[in-house]
């Protein structure tokens, strides 16, 4: 392909909304999630929490490279629309495998990643030729490449080596990002092919929490099924929906109105897209927590309390109030003093309530919740009105 060609795939720079591809790809990640809560929710431990926090870094990297892939390229290309397709069924693949990723389904899940990953960057490789973007798939082919060596062997293994070589591999590819790819005789790829366009990744990363929240509605729901409208049971269900929606509440908040705008005055978007990446992961993973919590209250509402239960039922609040905070201070430089004590509040009541039963645990952490939403609004009476401040931001 010429050079002339290739730009014709570019996506145009006023075209910046999230298409309806894009959308349609986001729904294998719904089932992905769900996947996950069902894999800790049968081994909840800390072994068992280390492995679903590989699979999310896997699952979460294939999300995220799709959608710099789809900030970069138009996807109103048919090519670009078959190789996003193509993604979302390998993704699928990864998902139906996720529950055995550590046992049967260990071969399937690594090959699926693998060649969602090799398989992406070699056909851009081959598309692009003749343009300068060809190097910056050539650099994650080579990088992919190498992280496929540990995915493909720790799928041939067993027991504790294949959670080593794992988490190896994922952390390859994590550090190959943050490092910008550095590759024999290509280099880094510039700041500039990194994603960093405002308004097209504050709606994609807007999409997926959106998503995480869709799960956790959905397991909330399923489980209520499964049960049925028990006497203590339903208002476990209640207390669920009522902590999804602060959930949404806090997340929506400033912060998340303001993304695009943050991202747009920042001295170096793609640094701060990078942050904001990852705090996105730590939200994701706290309401991922908070979907497996839903699932152990509604189903043993006023069982004798186990550590582990409310470890998830108030860990997620605490990794979600974690990532937002961590959010907040992309945006405003700063963290409000309501989210800080609420995440410091939720942590104490870990051991403090490690005894009582799933519903009286739900009902503290919703509590939690509500006190960081409140102390939201009362800062937006005080401060009607904030512009986003990105650290190093001017003025």
């Amino acid at each position: 392909m010429t050079a002339g060609r290739a730009n014709g795939w570019l996506r145009g720079p006023g075209d910046q909304r999230a298409t309806y591809l894009e959308l349609f790809f986001d729904l294998a990640f719904v089932f992905a999630l769900a996947q996950l809560s069902y894999a800790l929710l049968e081994d909840l431990s800390w072994s068992g929490a280390g492995r679903a926090l590989v699979l999310l870094l896997a699952v979460w990297w294939v999300w995220f490279t799709t959608a710099w892939i789809t900030e970069l390229f138009d996807p109103q290309r048919p090519a670009i629309q078959v190789l996003t397709i193509a993604i979302m069924v390998g993704a699928l693949v990864m998902a139906v495998a996720l529950p055995g990723a550590f046992g049967a389904g260990g071969l399937i899940f690594a090959a699926a990643y693998v060649l969602i990953h090799v398989g992406r960057d070699f056909f851009l490789a081959i598309a692009l030729r003749g343009h300068e973007l060809r190097r910056t798939t050539v650099r994650g082919l080579f990088w992919f490449g190498v992280s496929a060596l540990p995915w493909l062997a720790g799928a041939l293994t067993h027991g504790a080596g294949r959670a080593i070589l794992w988490s190896l591999a994922v952390a390859l590819d994590y550090a190959a990002y943050l490092f910008r790819h550095p590759t024999p005789r290509v280099g880094r790829t510039p700041t500039a092919q990194l994603p960093s366009v405002a308004e097209h990744l504050a709606e994609r990363y807007r999409q997926f929490f959106i998503i995480a929240l869709g799960e956790l509605i959905l397991v909330t729901g399923l489980t209520l099924r499964g049960t049925g409208f028990t006497t203590y049971g339903t208002p476990a269900f209640i207390v669920a929906i009522g902590t999804t929606v602060l959930l949404w509440r806090i997340y929506i908040y400033r912060a998340g109105e303001l993304l695009s705008a943050a991202i747009a005055a920042a001295p170096d978007r793609a640094r701060l897209a990078r942050s904001v990446s990852y705090t996105h992961l730590v939200m994701v993973a706290g309401a991922g927590c908070t979907a497996v919590g839903a699932e152990v209250t509604i189903a043993h509402p006023l069982e004798a309390g186990r550590p582990a239960w409310a470890v998830v039922l108030l860990g997620g609040p605490v990794l979600f109030l974690a990532g937002r905070a961590a959010f907040e201070y992309t945006v405003f430089s700063q963290v409000s003093r309501g989210r800080l004590i609420g995440l410091a509040v939720a942590v104490a009541l870990i051991p403090a309530l490690v005894r009582l039963p799933p519903l009286l645990v739900g009902v503290a952490a919703a509590a939690v919740l509500a006190g960081v939403a409140l102390a939201d609004a009362a800062r937006a009476r005080a401060h009607p009105v904030e512009a986003p401040s990105p650290p190093g931001a001017a003025g």
